[in-house]
């Protein structure tokens, strides 16, 4: 069996990793040269992925790389790892999914399926890609070829977090279609749940991350308010997590981050409106995380006005730019909503993240590229008037921040454990 992943980023590279290590042959898609450049090569740009683990794929004459789309007829399978992200109404942009669509249909032999694995709202796979797809290629999808939807559930970072390991929802546009995605996904997934149909993998898909963002978005709520009440949310959390039952700890932060926690509501409450439905309950956990990173400039503001110094002409320095601990992932991350608003307010930002020692271009923050991360030194740290913890790497070291540093915002319970002086450490 040979199958091609079309877009090789956080999502398609580990898939694509995954088929090879099982014996299937890999052709990677993707329309960055330089990614595909690099694969070639046996390089990894993904800080979690080694090189040592695309060399061996390569070597095994697995895994291979081009920007080629008319390769697909070599195939006969066809996953779509492309990015969905919002438009700057914040509504769903499905562009990729329809160009890639677009790439591959005139090129489509009879038999082959197609998965699209990207988040969207029910009824993309089976209206907006089926009729992209039929369309440029003269085939039926259910008749000629194979269409399903099969949403990811990766875990950038997370050392449990195996491809192979985590259980795999398909939903097939027939029963065809998924016994053929069944057939598939098997020879490198170890457990498949199916489902009776594209939208209800695709709902699913929605269901997870939503149920995240609703409960991020009660914490971060009850933050503001303990806070109001001289309560510290971190320990009301840690002691609530100790119930055996009825309680899952979720934790508060400076807003949301990652591509699909941010982004998944808005593609249900999106499609709802289509059906005369209204979202309120999820529209509102919505608005709760986007106004984080208001709440923590504002107090950043006050830690800066205790020391009678103004937001505007102060230096900022940013601890974390990745959206999440322990990795290079940037996408949607709040530090950089962070950085534009204290920007905004005058301030002088800067960042330091060990994993991202530069920014490179991104579709929202564009504006950013370039800049590169400060040295992690006393002669550095210490001449910022605050510094302002987005993320809480690992790999950076508190003890020492709360040496070299006067004012620390911590919107990540980061300094919990250090020794700090008194109004040093303000919770955000």
């Amino acid at each position: 069996m040979k199958v091609s992943v079309i877009g090789l980023g956080y999502v398609g590279l580990p898939l694509s990793l995954q088929f090879a290590r099982s014996g299937v042959e890999v052709l990677g898609i993707d329309i960055d040269p330089a990614k595909v450049e690099q694969i070639n090569n046996g390089q990894s740009y993904i800080q979690h992925i080694e090189s040592s683990t695309i060399r061996a794929a390569i070597s095994a004459k697995h895994f291979s790389a081009t920007t080629d789309f008319k390769r697909v007829r070599e195939v006969a399978a066809v996953i779509i790892c492309v990015p969905t992200p919002l438009n700057k109404n914040r509504e769903p942009d499905i562009s990729y999914v329809i160009k890639t669509g677009e790439a591959i249909a005139p090129h489509l032999t009879r038999g082959i399926l197609v998965v699209l694995e990207s988040t969207t709202y029910p009824g993309t796979t089976e209206t907006n890609l089926r009729e992209v797809l039929e369309k440029h290629s003269g085939l039926r999808a259910g008749v000629d070829f194979h269409l399903a939807y099969s949403p990811e559930r990766e875990d950038p970072g997370n050392p449990n977090s195996r491809v192979a390991e985590i259980p795999k929802v398909v939903g097939g546009l027939t029963p065809a279609c998924l016994e053929k995605a069944k057939a598939v996904y098997s020879r490198a997934i170890k457990t498949l749940i199916p489902v009776s149909s594209c939208r209800a993998a695709e709902a699913t898909k929605l269901l997870e991350n939503i149920f995240r963002g609703v409960n991020i978005a009660l914490v971060n709520e009850l933050k503001v308010v303990y806070s109001a009440m001289d309560i510290d949310i971190w320990e009301v959390i840690h002691a609530a997590r100790t119930k055996p039952f009825g309680f899952m700890p979720f934790y508060p932060g400076p807003g949301l981050g990652g591509h699909c926690i941010p982004i998944d509501p808005f593609y249900l409450t999106w499609k709802a409106r289509e059906y005369g439905q209204q979202t309120r309950f999820i529209e509102l956990a919505g608005e709760i995380n986007t106004a984080m990173p208001e709440y923590v400039v504002n107090r950043v503001a006050e830690a800066l006005n205790a020391q009678r110094k103004a937001v505007n002409g102060s230096r900022v320095l940013l601890i974390g730019l990745a959206y999440k601990p322990d990795v290079d992932d940037v996408r949607e991350s709040p530090a950089f909503v962070l950085m534009n608003l204290l920007q905004t307010r005058g301030a002088q930002v800067s960042y330091h993240d060990p994993h991202v020692p530069i920014i490179r271009p991104t579709r929202e923050h564009s504006h950013w590229a370039g800049t590169i991360s400060v040295a992690w030194n006393i002669e550095t740290v210490s001449q910022f008037d605050a510094v302002l913890i987005c993320t809480a790497h690992r790999a950076v070291n508190y003890k020492e921040l709360g040496a070299w540093a006067g004012c620390i915002i911590d919107a990540r319970n980061a300094m919990a454990d250090v020794p700090t002086k008194p109004g040093q450490v303000w919770k955000a």
